[in-house]
């Protein structure tokens, strides 16, 4: 259920908060559930249905782009904006700012290749990028490094138990007997993408019974357990990243714990 300023946000309240019909089924997935989505305002779902929107546009374009699947210690990036160590952690070069770094990969996806973890944190900055001001987001994630599932603080990522599944989450398929042979494939890190589908770096776009399909034809000899959806998600804190988008041309950031507002030549702080 939804739940803004403390009051139960119904499906008639539907088509004045969501705009496409990814956000329809967005809104529609998280009303469905008992599970609580709470925000203080009507612009912090906004926020969040386009920003998951924009999750699921960046899983779709990162599938496009060209990039390949590699075990860490293959991975390779481009060279002009990236340093990447021996075991697979891309550190941005001096003078290379995040923003510049995030956009190349979906660029120049043919100077990268990586793992499925380590992708999903790109489609998940990515969006960010795309949802608040450029300077914003340089300023919070200075030093930006992506290697697995190591993220910057302020990206928020956390997971939960259970099978509340809303497009934008990020999912794993677990392949319990997965092959000794190639353990890369004990699972695969997924996009939920709405409509059924689900995207995984190495394996692409695809229905459930297609990832557990393609896992299962990487199990050892006389496996016996199917991979499987496994009970959990995965998602940004949208509602701390709100405060960093672009409001009518403002800029709003946070600074020693208050909220700070530039308006012109004028900043308010709370």
């Amino acid at each position: 259920m939804i739940l803004i300023n403390r009051n139960l946000v119904g499906p008639e309240q539907m088509g004045g908060l969501a705009k496409t019909e990814l956000q329809k089924e967005i809104f529609s997935k998280m009303n469905s559930y008992e599970e609580i989505y709470a925000y203080d305002n009507a612009e912090q779902l906004q926020f969040e249905l386009q920003m998951r929107q924009r999750v699921v546009g960046a899983a779709r374009d990162l599938n496009k782009s060209g990039v390949l699947f590699e075990i860490f210690q293959n991975s390779y990036a481009n060279r002009k904006l990236w340093k990447v160590s021996s075991h697979g952690a891309f550190f941005l070069k001096p003078g290379v700012t995040p923003a510049e770094g995030i956009r190349d990969i979906f660029q120049n996806g043919s100077k990268y290749a990586f793992e499925c973890a380590t992708a999903m944190t790109i489609v998940l900055y990515k969006a960010a990028l795309d949802s608040i001001s450029e300077q914003q987001f340089n300023r919070l994630f200075d030093g930006l490094v992506l290697y697995d599932w190591h993220t910057d603080d302020d990206l928020g990522l956390y997971t939960t138990k259970g099978n509340n599944f809303v497009p934008g989450d990020v999912l794993y398929f677990n392949n319990p007997d997965f092959s000794p042979e190639t353990p890369q494939w004990r699972g695969e890190n997924v996009i939920d993408l709405g409509n059924g589908k689900y995207y995984g770096h190495g394996i692409g776009i695809d229905s459930a019974e297609g990832m557990i399909r393609q896992l299962n034809s990487y199990r050892k000899p006389y496996a016996i357990q199917s991979a499987y959806l496994f009970s959990q998600v995965s998602k940004p804190d949208y509602k701390y990243l709100s405060y960093f988008q672009n409001r009518d041309g403002n800029i709003v950031f946070l600074e020693d714990s208050r909220i700070v507002t530039k308006i012109g030549s004028h900043t308010w702080a709370i």
